[in-house]
C-alpha cells in the first residue's frame, strides 16, 4: 500500500499549534517552554517522515534527522515530570539532567555514524527503517530507559503529589504515555506488516500523548488565572 502523508501533516499541524497556543499563554514558564517543545520536536518526527517517504531513495540524512529528533523526547519528558512534582526530587532533577546529557551524546553519535538508520520502506501511515546491530541496541536501551522512567516516575507523582493541579497534571503524563506505548506495542506485535516499524508506529500514536499535554497546558492556564484572581482580590482589599 502506498504510503500517506495525510496523518502525519495533520498530526504535525495539530502538535504545532498546541505548542504555539502554549507559549503564547499564561502559566509557568518552565512548564510550558518544556511542554512546547515535546509538542514541536513530535511534530518534527511527522514532518521528517513525510520527507523520507516522499523519497525513500533519496532520504539520505533525514532518516538519522528523524533519530535525533526523538532522542531528546524521553529526557524532556521526565524534565517535565521533574518540574510538575511537588514535593521536588533531587533524585528525578538529576535523572533528567543526566538523561539529556546521554542524549546529547547519543545525537553528537548519530550524526557522525552514517549507518545508524536508513529509510528501507514506506508502507501506509508509517516508515521502516533499517539499523546497525547490535549499535541500535544501545540507542533503544537509552529510549525504552526514558520512556519506563516517564511512566514510574509520572505514575509515583500521580499518587503522592500534594498540589490537586500539579496531581492531575501529572496524571496527564502518566496516561498519555501509557496510552500511546501500549498501543504502540500492540500494534507492532499483532499486526504483522507493522512489525519492524515501531519507531514509526510510536510516534504516530504519540499524538494521544499530544492530547494529553494539551490537556495539560489548559490545567497549566487554569493555574495562572486562579492566582491572578487571587492576586486582584487580594490587592482590592
Amino acid at each position: 500500500m502506498d504510503y500517506s502523508p495525510v496523518l502525519a501533516v495533520v498530526t504535525a499541524a495539530f502538535e504545532i499549534a498546541v505548542a504555539v497556543w502554549a507559549l503564547r499563554g499564561p502559566g509557568q514558564r518552565r512548564i510550558v517552554r518544556t511542554t512546547s517543545a515535546i509538542l514541536l520536536l513530535l511534530a518534527g518526527y511527522q514532518i521528517a517522515e513525510v520527507a523520507i517517504c516522499a523519497n525513500v531513495a533519496a532520504a539520505g540524512f533525514t532518516p538519522r534527522l528523524a533519530f535525533i529528533i526523538v532522542t531528546w523526547l524521553p529526557a524532556l519528558g521526565l524534565l517535565l515530570i521533574a518540574q510538575l512534582l511537588r514535593p521536588g526530587s533531587r533524585t528525578l532533577i538529576g535523572s533528567a539532567y543526566a538523561m539529556l546529557a546521554v542524549a546529547a551524546g547519543i545525537v553528537v553519535w548519530i550524526v557522525v555514524d552514517q549507518s545508524f538508520a536508513s529509510a528501507s520502506v514506506c508502507n501506509a501511515v508509517y516508515a521502516r527503517y533499517t539499523h546497525a546491530m547490535p549499535r541500535f541496541l544501545i540507542y533503544s536501551s537509552f529510549y525504552w530507559l526514558g520512556l519506563l522512567g516517564m511512566i514510574a516516575f509520572s505514575g509515583y507523582g500521580a499518587k503522592t503529589c500534594r498540589d490537586p493541579r500539579r496531581h492531575r497534571q501529572l496524571v496527564q503524563i502518566f496516561v498519555g504515555t501509557v496510552a500511546f506505548v501500549a498501543l504502540a506495542m500492540s500494534t507492532s506485535w499483532f499486526v504483522p506488516p507493522a512489525r519492524g516499524a515501531l519507531p514509526s508506529i510510536m510516534c504516530h500514536y504519540a499524538l494521544l500523548f499530544a492530547v494529553a499535554l494539551t490537556r495539560l497546558i489548559h490545567l497549566e492556564r487554569e493555574r495562572a488565572n486562579a492566582a491572578v484572581l487571587v492576586r486582584a482580590g487580594e490587592n482590592g482589599r
